[in-house]
């Protein structure tokens, strides 16, 4: 399976914001579509992601204020990204090795979507009930002549 089976599956709605957005417009963005990160986009061009990661840190640094933030001050400008054809098995390595729980997906430089930590896990579990099913139904529909010689 991979990252483009996924993202067929979720669906193109995709929120991005830009570096001198204040954080607590990102804030409200985030709670009102309850997703949990948003693309960082500067002139066409991914620049960040916002997690609620940053936005805990950010609260706890500042008393639990935001104040005139902006996303620039406190989003990771670095994000680890996947491509369409990046197999969910090294999606999984990535996000575990590298403690991140969202990756944009980037075909070259066009931003594709965002796959979460949660979508790899319902995809990989859906395709294992898939695969449990077709065993099922193999195992049900086992031809008598391959009973009789066992």
């Amino acid at each position: 399976m991979r990252v483009s089976d996924i993202l067929k599956v979720k669906g193109n709605t995709l929120f991005t914001v830009t570096p001198d957005t204040p954080l607590s417009d990102a804030i409200d963005t985030m709670a009102a579509h309850d997703i949990g990160s948003l693309v960082i986009m500067e002139y066409g061009d991914l620049v960040g992601m916002l997690t609620f990661r940053e936005i805990i840190l950010t609260l706890h640094n500042n008393s639990g204020s935001v104040g005139a933030t902006t996303i620039r001050k406190v989003m990771d400008d670095h994000p680890l990204t996947c491509t369409p054809e990046t197999d969910v098995n090294e999606v999984r390595r990535m996000m575990l090795e590298h403690h991140v729980r969202y990756l944009p997906v980037m075909d070259k430089r066009q931003l594709m979507g965002v796959i979460s930590f949660y979508d790899v896990a319902k995809a990989v579990v859906e395709e294992q009930g898939f695969e449990n099913r077709m065993l099922k139904a193999y195992i049900r529909d086992w031809p008598e002549q391959q009973e009789e010689a066992r």
